[in-house]
């Protein structure tokens, strides 16, 4: 399978997987398809690494704190989340505590801020609807999560969804459907204000530090230096400025000598 461009139009592949093994097995089969791990999410509720985490935490906050690479956040959260691009943890209302990752994770926590879908406070069925999953799978998916089982979606190329829908069922995958949903992601390029940083940055930043963080980033991309330069520099900037507050926010201001 290739891999997925900004250029393709994309569709939005989803099921109920009933276990966590079922669910790692069915991730690595589709990065082994060639889907990106930044176009899969994962959610539920009975993830072993719900105790160890909270907020929502990347494999770029890992290193851009120093603690290490993908090995130590694959022990964080072990082997299954850390194949994906971010794991959080979030209360939605009806359905309690979960853990997801990926896209998806990164949207829900966003909203669960009130930043993107108030729709959230209804419950993930509302949240799901709000980014285009049609009203009846996402009241099943929202059933069977509160089940304790876990909903994955994959965003892949049109005309390879019907191949990734086989893959799936195949794994024994239940209520597979494809859909229009749109998962929210930070725009390429510049931002253009604190409302285009990816939910799970904005998350850990104060309004101020949120203004530091965009006005480095703008000015680094500017520079021509890469996205990922970008983002470095302007979380580094950040820490010069910011520490953190009891809830792990970077909101108070370092004293100036």
């Amino acid at each position: 399978m290739t891999s997925t461009s900004e250029k393709t139009a994309l569709k939005s592949v989803s099921a109920i997987i009933k276990d966590e093994k079922k669910m790692q097995e069915v991730v690595e089969r589709l990065i082994d398809r060639g889907i990106p791990k930044d176009h899969i999410s994962i959610i539920g509720r009975n993830f072993h690494a719900e105790t160890r985490i909270s907020g929502f935490v990347t494999k770029e906050d890992v290193i851009l704190d120093g603690l290490a690479t993908g090995a130590i956040f694959g022990s964080l959260f072990g082997s299954l989340l850390a194949l994906l691009t971010g794991v959080g943890v979030l209360f939605i209302p009806f359905l309690g505590t979960v853990v997801a990752a990926g896209p998806l994770g990164a949207a829900l926590l966003g909203a669960a801020g009130g930043a993107l879908y108030g729709s959230l406070g209804a419950g993930i069925g509302s949240a799901l609807i709000a980014m285009g999953m049609p009203e009846d799978k996402a009241a099943i998916y929202e059933t069977r999560l509160k089940a304790g089982e876990f909903l994955l979606v994959a965003e892949v190329p049109q005309e390879q969804a019907d191949e990734v829908v086989s893959l799936l069922e195949s794994a024994g995958a239940e209520e597979v459907a494809i859909t229009d949903m749109k998962i929210p992601r930070q725009p390429k390029g510049e931002l253009a204000d604190n409302e285009q940083i990816s939910p799970e940055i904005r998350a850990n930043l104060s309004d101020d530090a949120q203004k530091t963080f965009v006005d480095t980033y703008n000015r680094s991309f500017r520079e021509a230096n890469g996205k990922d330069n970008a983002l470095t520099k302007a979380w580094d900037r950040v820490k010069q400025v910011f520490d953190r507050d009891e809830k792990g926010t970077y909101s108070r201001s370092k004293v100036r000598s």
